[in-house]
């Protein structure tokens, strides 16, 4: 009788001894890490020489949509309050080749003064010089997605330096 009685006291003790044991250690919560200061992203078409030069090809049947962005990209970066956006609306100079680039139209962009490490993609300083609620304008948007397909190829990049002796 004794030993039914232990029995039956051990098996009514046992769940309490389970759940006595101590909880497992809970790990303190991750915390993310503070985010870094954001970090100026590189400039995609920059020019490593004092002047640049752009061969650009243009579908022959959007020469217009690209000669508008053209316009588009002089007359908002003379607008712009940044000086570093001023000073590039005066250092571009477009120009159409007589001669046509395979089936497309060839334009020739010079850049001159370049500055280096200086951002010279078309739709990023337009985009630049654009508010956020100018970016997001629809007018905007479609004029950015017919400036886009105006293009046959990306442009072709030439750094130059002058020639020593004044020649």
């Amino acid at each position: 009788m004794r030993r039914v009685i232990v029995s039956a006291l051990a098996l009514a003790l046992l769940p309490a001894a389970v759940f006595a044991q101590d909880p497992p250690v809970q790990q303190p919560p991750v915390t993310a890490a503070p985010a870094a200061p954001e970090q100026p992203t590189a400039p995609k078409m920059t020019f490593t020489g004092q002047a640049g030069l752009l061969l650009v090809p243009i579908k022959p049947d959007q020469t217009a949509a690209f000669e508008e962005m053209a316009a588009k990209l002089k007359s908002s970066l003379a607008a712009s309050t940044d000086e570093t956006l001023k000073a590039a609306a005066t250092a571009f100079k477009f120009y159409k080749a007589s001669e046509p680039m395979g089936p497309n139209a060839l334009y020739v962009v010079i850049v001159d003064p370049a500055v280096v490490n200086t951002e010279y993609d078309f739709f990023m300083l337009i985009n630049k010089s654009l508010t956020p609620d100018q970016q997001r304008d629809p007018a905007n948007v479609e004029a950015f997605k017919r400036w886009a397909g105006a293009f046959a190829a990306g442009p072709n990049r030439l750094n130059l330096t002058p020639l020593g002796g004044g020649i």
